[in-house]
């Protein structure tokens, strides 16, 4: 939001109308939210709409959604109100503030064994921070849906978001449980892995069934299969300790696994696909002090886990 636009906001409390609809998604609940009547809710966000010339909302009876020019708005009018909030308390208590609501999507596995210890601390360190976790194999819109960062793995194909690494190095690992192994016998190479049970992940309609392994600038493309597959990493982690089969994780996901000895690593001396994991959010400007320190804080616990 540049400084014209934001002269062009006659009242603030507009702005927070405008955001607290988008979020929750209804006029009635933003008016719940801020104790006032739908009838209030509505002429804030029409005189918001008309000093700004623009319109923010799509509305039909049953429904409302953000326009794009109501997407692009909304990081940026999140940003300028907890903004001018902590600048206004650092005012009067002299000291920087770290809080605020964050409201985070993080895969599935990575999130449920790992980064909810890891939330843990960082809110015991800054327990004015709120955090409201998505958790979910899914990738998120981080235009469309209310998250204001997300931890995500992979390459990234919207060269639009600002993404900021956590773990660059990260690569999948093929493993198995102790149970599965004394059953079926340890493949000694990928190519092995078509004579064994293999738990497949499939974002949306993608199956990853076509795994990829590298050796001495060799790279080697096995087409797995099985009888279990699931859009949740967390299953498939659960079913490999399980003794279901042959997972292909990020090591990130089942390093405590492996060193616990519940889950074996397969075939070392390939190694595995690149899952390399990034902090991302939609605009540079989201980028708080709480969100900085929330990402060296992640760094650092990546680091530790796998060192």
């Amino acid at each position: 939001m540049t400084f014209k636009e934001t002269m062009k906001i006659k009242n603030l409390g507009d702005l927070e109308v405008f955001m607290l609809t988008a979020e929750s998604g209804s006029l009635s609940a933003a008016a719940r939210l801020l104790n006032i009547s739908p009838a209030l809710t509505s002429a804030a966000l029409k005189r918001l709409e008309t000093d700004l010339g623009l319109m923010l909302f799509v509305r039909s009876t049953r429904s409302l959604r953000l326009t794009p020019e109501g997407q692009r708005l909304l990081p940026a009018a999140k940003l300028a109100l907890q903004e001018l909030h902590d600048a206004l308390e650092e005012l009067s208590t002299g000291k920087q503030v770290i809080r605020g609501h964050l409201q985070i999507s993080i895969p599935s596995d990575l999130g449920r064994n790992q980064v909810l210890n890891w939330l843990d601390a960082f809110q015991n360190e800054y327990p004015e921070v709120t955090i409201r976790l998505h958790l979910s194999d899914s990738i998120t819109d981080l235009y469309r849906q209310p998250v204001d960062v997300a931890i995500r793995y992979g390459d990234l194909p919207d060269s639009n978001l600002i993404a900021l690494p956590l773990l660059p190095q990260n690569r999948r690992v093929l493993c198995a449980s102790p149970i599965y192994l004394a059953k079926h016998g340890k493949p000694n190479t990928p190519d092995e892995l078509s004579r064994h049970n293999c738990l497949r992940f499939n974002l949306d309609d993608n199956v990853h069934e076509q795994w990829q392994f590298y050796r001495d600038g060799q790279t080697l493309t096995v087409m797995v299969n099985g009888n279990r597959r699931a859009n949740d990493g967390d299953a498939v982690h659960r079913w490999a300790l399980a003794g279901h089969g042959i997972a292909y994780k990020s090591m990130l996901d089942v390093l405590p696994s492996l060193r616990t000895g519940e889950l074996v690593r397969l075939c070392p001396d390939w190694e595995g696909e690149p899952t390399p994991l990034w902090l991302v959010c939609a605009d540079r400007r989201q980028l708080s002090p709480t969100v900085v320190l929330l990402r060296e804080h992640l760094q650092k616990c990546c680091k530790t886990t796998v060192n």
